[in-house]
């Protein structure tokens, strides 16, 4: 079962798409001081060539993501640097599998792999988030080379989210 449900999901959305700048802003700053490696992983884009419209996507996801988990009000530990690194390699491994299978096997793998995922809300979010993202690129052909850095680093927001044991409820 999700930590994070289908309403701290929705929540989180909702005050997320109603801030201000500003107030993203402060999102972004408390993001930094809770978990700075998941701020890093998004800033990081732009030195792996990523256009700051992109940039901008990621953290829009990433607001949402750690809105959530602030919804779901559950203590949640630093997720370091070395966590990302443990569910990229898993990702990437479930990535090449279904890559390598035949094309049933392929998208049963897929489909095991979502329906399976400790936080199915949330990435169901990002997926679709990342789909509408391409969708948008595909249809004014602006696609990039980098695109594939914005979608691995959001579905990694989200693996390690749904990788983290959390600590407890933050009102214990």
């Amino acid at each position: 079962m999700s930590r994070i449900t289908l309403d701290n999901l929705a929540a989180a959305i909702r005050k997320v798409r109603a801030m201000s700048v500003k107030e993203k802003e402060a999102l972004a700053d408390e993001i930094y001081r809770h978990q700075p490696h998941l701020l890093a992983s998004c800033l990081v884009q732009s030195r792996l060539g990523v256009e700051p419209a992109a940039v901008e996507f990621l953290l829009n996801i990433l607001l949402v993501c750690y809105q959530s988990m602030k919804e779901s009000g559950l203590q949640w530990p630093v997720i370091t640097e070395d966590e990302q690194e443990r569910q990229m390699h898993r990702w990437i491994g479930a990535v090449q599998f279904s890559e390598h299978a035949m094309w049933s096997a392929a998208n049963g793998a897929r489909e095991q792999y979502a329906s399976q995922h400790p936080e199915r809300p949330l990435l169901a979010f990002v997926l679709s988030e990342t789909n509408q993202w391409l969708r948008e690129i595909s249809g004014r052909n602006a696609e990039a080379e980098s695109d594939k850095f914005v979608m691995m680093a959001s579905m990694n927001l989200v693996n390690c989210i749904a990788g983290t044991p959390v600590l407890s409820a933050v009102n214990e």
